[in-house]
C-alpha cells in the first residue's frame, strides 16, 4: 500500500510541475496591434503589475487591454513616454497567466511609435 501511495504522489507532483511548466513557457499566439495608447499604469493589491490599453477605433469602442512583465523595463519606459501617441505593439498571448504576471493573457514584448492613419496630412 505504501508503494502505491508513493507512486500516486509522484504522478501528482510530476503532473502539477508539468502543468505549471507548460503555462510558464507556452504561448497561444503572437502578433502585432496598433492604436492610440490611452493608458499605462501599475496596479494591484497583493501583486503590482503593469497594465495598459490601446484604442483601436475612432470611437474608442475597440479597446485592447494588455500586461507587461516587470522584466521588460525598456518596454515599460517606452510605453510611459508614448502615452497618448499612436503606437504599434508586438505581443504574445498565453493560455493562462499567473497573478504576479498581470491581469490579461496578452503580454507586450516590443513597442514602437508609428504614424496614425486617422490624422489628416
Amino acid at each position: 500500500m505504501r508503494k502505491f501511495l508513493m507512486i500516486i504522489t509522484a504522478i501528482l507532483v510530476i503532473s502539477v510541475a508539468g502543468y505549471f511548466a507548460f503555462l510558464y513557457n507556452a504561448t497561444y499566439s503572437e502578433g502585432v496591434r496598433s492604436g492610440e495608447l490611452i493608458k499605462v499604469s501599475r496596479k494591484g493589491v497583493a501583486f503590482k503589475t503593469w497594465e495598459g490599453e490601446i484604442s483601436q477605433g475612432i470611437s474608442g469602442a475597440q479597446i485592447f487591454s494588455f500586461s507587461v512583465m516587470d522584466s521588460e523595463e525598456k518596454v515599460i519606459t517606452d510605453l510611459k513616454d508614448m502615452e497618448g501617441k499612436y503606437v504599434q505593439v508586438t505581443y504574445v498571448e498565453r493560455y493562462r497567466t499567473f497573478p504576479w504576471w498581470g491581469d490579461t493573457r496578452y503580454f507586450i514584448t516590443d513597442v514602437k511609435m508609428v504614424n496614425s492613419p486617422f490624422k489628416i496630412k
